[in-house]
């Protein structure tokens, strides 16, 4: 099966079409190591390399788009409808928002025009609102303690 982005032809590989099932099925924009967790699910020799070319070649195809917050590495999106984003604080995932609030009147100065504009939201989601963030209870998951005797004294 032969698909055409842009002018040029790519074949649609199984690769791909697991990275774009994978970012069409997140509730946010993704980072390629993300990408890579999602993505094996449909192609489970998936690797990091593949991601990043194949990344290259759908923003090149203007399938996908580069999203870059403040503080955070470069994550990517399919397009769409124009939206902003909400950052969490406590598992540090990013969600899509519902709609943008077009109205920008007053917003830049006098005299200013405004032609394009990116909103970020930040605080908790509801899961990181009912307890111990994500990102914390993956960490303490993580821990693995191992018994050591106590050393002899000589």
């Amino acid at each position: 099966m032969t698909q055409t982005y842009r002018s040029q032809k790519y074949k649609q590989t199984r690769q791909r079409g697991a990275i774009l099932q994978a970012l069409q099925q997140a509730k946010g924009p993704l980072s390629p190591q993300q990408i890579l967790r999602a993505a094996r699910r449909w192609a489970p020799g998936l690797g990091l390399a593949t991601v990043y070319r194949n990344l290259k070649l759908l923003l090149e195809a203007g399938k996908l788009c580069r999203v870059d917050l403040p503080g955070m590495p470069t994550r990517y999106e399919v397009v769409r409808v124009h939206h902003h984003h909400f950052v969490c604080r406590g598992c540090r995932e990013v969600f899509d928002t519902a709609v943008c609030r077009r109205k920008l009147d007053g917003w830049a100065p006098r005299g200013f025009l405004v032609d394009h504009h990116e909103v970020v939201l930040y605080g908790l989601c509801q899961e990181c609102q009912c307890g111990t963030p994500k990102r914390l209870r993956k960490q303490k998951a993580a821990r693995v303690v191992r018994w050591r005797p106590p050393a002899k004294n000589a």
